[in-house]
């Protein structure tokens, strides 16, 4: 088998063995988790308990836990019929249900005028970069700090936040929105009124299962100090790419930013073209946020930054996680600095 090595934590973490255990075991549960009987009781105890390990690791009450099919349908059931100012910053699935009004500092800080009709994310996807987030914001998007960096929900100040279970290795297709105790929201669907009546549909017991160990494990880590070494990582990283050349350009560098999240621009040597030459050579690596089917699209994200076009289409986001080694830092380098080289010699 080909040498591999995976470096797009931020698209998706691999599926962790306390998630995979979770969800084989309740596989055979045969009961609804609406029905009474002791089948339904059953399986209504796999979601409870997950809602459980969920608002542990969160900082959040449990019953303010909705489970959802992803953060996707999470950020549209927060801001169902409700119109919310956000910043180019955010991800394309709050992006696409706000009024993008919001401007963006030098230092990369959302400038929120209205937190109670704003939305701000916690954490960017492409850059890392980390925001202060205000008292009283209408939603936040907690997905990619949630287990990276330490993050609580009740101690943030907002009203509903989303969660995406992939992110910490979960699995796919599984999310929730945490909406704050007194605040409402309206649901999406015409059904049985399940989760209290604020997100109908069947609860998917097997990925809500493996949502919560994911999350139990994922906090156990977080508190272990696993994410500080994975910092360590990244700016080895980072000195090494800086060593081969001084053009390149690295997004967010000397700002607050998540622990594994780096975002580099070679001016001329289109992303594109680097993650695949990378990917031919073993590494998985993007070219921003995996939003769009694999679809590479001009990052928002870089201009909203104050970029301009030439860098940001020039971005590659190389994001590790705890499993990667010094060995295939030291071995991505290489490679990285292999292509460089012929990009420069083609340009001369």
């Amino acid at each position: 088998m080909n040498y591999r090595a995976y470096f797009d934590w931020n698209a998706t973490a691999p599926l962790k063995q306390e998630a995979k255990t979770a969800m084989i075991k309740v596989m055979n549960e045969l009961g609804n988790p609406s029905s009474i009987h002791a089948e339904g009781r059953a399986a209504k105890s796999v979601v409870e308990k997950a809602r459980e390990q969920i608002s542990d690791a969160f900082g959040a009450g449990s019953s303010e836990i909705i489970f959802t099919s992803g953060a996707t349908e999470a950020a549209k059931l927060a801001l169902n019929n409700h119109i919310v100012n956000c910043a180019a910053l955010e991800h394309p699935c709050v992006l696409s249900n706000c009024e993008n009004s919001l401007e963006v500092s030098k230092n990369g800080q959302v400038l929120v005028v209205d937190p109670e009709n704003s939305s701000v994310q916690s954490a960017n996807s492409e850059t890392g970069i980390l925001q202060k987030l205000h008292g009283g914001i209408y939603l936040t998007d907690f997905v990619q700090s949630f287990c990276k960096i330490p993050t609580a929900f009740d101690w943030s100040g907002c009203k509903r936040g989303m969660l995406s279970a992939h992110k910490i290795g979960g699995p796919k297709g599984v999310g929730a929105l945490v909406v704050k105790k007194g605040e409402e929201v309206q649901d999406l669907f015409n059904g049985g009124g399940q989760e209290s009546g604020r997100r109908s549909g069947t609860e998917n017991i097997v990925g809500i299962a493996g949502f919560g160990a994911a999350a139990v494990k994922a906090q156990k880590d977080l508190q272990e100090g696993v994410w500080e070494k994975v910092l360590k990582l990244r700016n080895l990283l980072e000195e090494g790419l800086e060593a081969i050349t001084s053009e390149a350009i690295f997004i967010g560098r000397g700002l607050d930013r998540l622990p594994n999240t780096c975002c580099v621009s070679v001016p001329g040597w289109i992303g594109e073209t680097a993650v695949m030459q990378m990917d031919i050579a073993g590494y998985a690596i993007s070219a921003g946020s995996a939003c769009s089917s694999g679809v590479v699209k001009k990052s928002s994200v870089l201009k909203s930054l104050g970029y301009r076009s030439e860098i940001s289409e020039c971005a590659i986001r190389v994001s590790l996680g705890p499993d990667n080694t010094e060995e295939e830092i030291s071995k991505f380098i290489d490679v990285w600095g292999n292509y460089y080289r012929r990009f420069k010699a083609k340009a001369a």
